[in-house]
């Protein structure tokens, strides 16, 4: 690889860490590039082994890469070492495209073969990559459409996002928009209701019918959603509390809601 290398991520010897560059990433460790190799969505070009590795998990990396006619190459460990900066790599790594967000239209053409109506998670100013990669999970989880993320004052799609989700973002579209204002209103005009949280003076979750397509706002941690799109949501949700601490985590918060809207669908 002549591109210079970006480090967005580093974790422990279980976690993935996606290294960026201008074209490419290199995923590493040996779940997240099993999960990236199941999904075909990654455009994995060449996945790169440790000369002397072997076991069980590299074989299915290797049968998995034979299946898809991908490349692959056997190194010296320092090789690997050198490309992905950490001796931490599990022996294997995989070279493919920057992560392919989708689009809008895309998130609402992708709604669950089991539902009537469309859902989808739009968050606005999620900061924590581990509160993303949990909330895409929650939706996938859910049977959400797709998650809609904002490109400025937000998370994005990184190696700690990757792990949170679980896999996630290779099996569920995920949009980012440069005006989520914009885009909300993009979704009503295609006969959304759009639901926002407030824990103070929203309706109780368990009391809405929610019969209409669903985008669910999750604001972010801490301040929540901005004002602009308060004011564009048509209704607000509450979650009641019975103990003393009166918030809960988004992606909590978000489950939670989920599973109500879901509930109210007859799909739990």
């Amino acid at each position: 690889m002549s591109e210079e290398l970006i480090v967005i991520g580093v974790h422990s010897y279980e976690v993935a860490v996606i290294v960026w560059s201008n074209s490419l990433q290199v995923i590493f460790g040996i779940n997240p590039l099993l999960e990236a190799l199941k999904s075909q969505k990654e455009g994995i070009e060449k996945v790169v082994i440790a000369e002397g590795r072997g076991g069980a998990a590299i074989q299915k990396i290797l049968n998995l890469a034979e299946k898809r006619v991908i490349p692959v190459e056997f190194r010296e460990k320092s090789y690997l070492d050198r490309q992905t900066g950490y001796k931490y790599h599990q022996g294997v790594f995989g070279l493919c495209k920057n992560f392919d967000y989708a689009s809008v239209d895309e998130v609402i053409a992708n709604r669950h073969v089991d539902f009537i109506n469309n859902l989808i998670l739009i968050l606005d100013g999620i900061t924590d990559p581990q509160n993303l990669g949990s909330l895409i999970r929650a939706a996938h989880y859910f049977g959400a459409n797709g998650v809609i993320i904002p490109e400025h004052r937000a998370a994005a799609v990184t190696a700690t996002v990757a792990k949170a989700s679980a896999g996630a973002i290779h099996y569920i579209p995920i949009a980012m928009v440069v005006n989520l204002s914009n885009t909300i209103e993009y979704l009503k005009e295609r006969g959304f209701w759009i639901y926002g949280t407030d824990p103070a003076s929203g309706r109780n979750v368990g009391s809405i019918d929610y019969n209409s397509h669903i985008g669910l706002v999750m604001g972010g941690e801490g301040k929540g959603m901005r004002p602009l799109i308060k004011k564009k949501c048509d209704l607000m949700l509450s979650i009641p509390a019975l103990g003393k601490i009166e918030s809960l985590n988004v992606s909590v918060a978000a489950g939670i809601i989920l599973y109500e809207i879901l509930r109210a669908w007859g799909r739990v």
